[in-house]
């Protein structure tokens, strides 16, 4: 049906003679209902649907996306913020919808109060880029994301073989509970700690933010004094969790996190300087969604229905190579 609809959009090129021509077509990524324009020629408005921006990964994100639209002239980007409200994110999306963007950028808060608006999105021809927080179901053109499975395993398979190779308690501090990272990185850790004599004795949601870790942290070492490390889900609720070990006389417990932003308050500097045991690269797809738009409504094409992006370990011993490469160019 897809490459069907593409060549639709080809041939609708070549008999207006004006591919560059904005204009109606069979559907450059929509859904059933598709009307999206698109060609060379046209102006076009992307609205993007931030969960939040208090965390540092979605600020990033952000101005990933916002630097690679400076480089194409018929793009304009609106930026809403839900500031980790399911209904906020709901309202900014029909709010979308009924300006009449074409083409939106979701990273939903927690997935199924988001399936929703997407889906009315998708049906209404709109295509659709979903970025790293999925959504239920299939109605949306791209999930474009690193595969946190693998990442969560790829932490526990350095906890098995590196941190705690004859086995040990830890504890475990996750993301926001509706959303799809935190099950999967959860799984997947799960998945790599499997064989090892490695026991998550305590385990709590801090909704990805950094405070909140403390908290959290605070709590479980107070509960749990002897636990040897702590896996977490990201490196903002890890940088907290290193506050709390060192109000409670830990500061040498292993901690790691997710994302590795290449930024002075990122993942990577805290495990160049130590605060961090490891992290794992998680790129913002920014970039890649904008590509994506690029093929969308400038070229009238497909893209993949999933984008998976590269992630690697990043230690002590490679974070300052890691910073430098990420930020050459930028």
């Amino acid at each position: 049906m897809k490459k069907s609809r593409a060549l639709a959009a080809a041939g609708a090129c070549l008999l207006l003679a004006a591919c560059g021509t904005t204009h109606e077509n069979a559907g450059a990524g929509g859904g059933p209902g598709a009307t999206a324009k698109c060609g060379a020629d046209g102006k076009y408005t992307i609205g993007m649907s931030q969960a939040n921006v208090a965390e540092p990964y979605r600020q990033r994100m952000n101005d990933d996306i916002r630097s690679a639209v400076a480089a194409v002239p018929q793009f304009t980007v609106d930026f809403a913020d839900a500031a980790q409200d399911n209904s906020k994110q709901v309202e900014q999306v029909d709010t979308f919808l009924t300006q009449q963007i074409d083409l939106l950028i979701i990273s939903p808060n927690e997935a199924t109060p988001l399936t929703a608006p997407v889906k009315r999105a998708f049906d209404k021809g709109i295509p659709v880029l979903v970025l790293d927080r999925k959504v239920d179901g299939d109605a949306y053109t791209s999930f474009i994301g690193a595969d946190n499975t693998a990442i969560g395993r790829q932490a526990g398979e350095y906890f098995k073989n590196v941190l705690l190779p004859h086995g040990g308690k830890i504890a475990e501090l996750r993301g926001l509970a509706g959303s799809t990272p935190a099950r999967e990185r959860h799984d997947g850790f799960v998945q790599g700690i499997e064989g090892s004599k490695i026991e998550i004795v305590a385990a709590q949601d801090a909704d990805w933010l950094r405070d909140k870790g403390q908290q959290q942290a605070d709590a479980i070492l107070q509960a749990h004094p002897d636990i040897q490390a702590i896996y977490s889900q990201n490196d903002p609720m890890g940088e907290g969790a290193r506050i709390a070990a060192q109000n409670a006389g830990r500061a040498d417990l292993p901690i790691t996190g997710i994302d590795g932003l290449p930024i002075e308050s990122g993942g990577l500097k805290a495990v160049e300087s130590g605060r961090l045991s490891a992290t794992f690269l998680y790129p913002t797809g920014g970039r890649e969604a904008v590509d994506a738009a690029k093929r969308i409504l400038l070229d009238c094409g497909q893209v993949p229905k999933t984008q998976t992006l590269p992630t690697r370990l990043v230690t002590k011993e490679n974070a300052a190579a890691t910073y430098a490469e990420l930020n050459t160019g930028s």
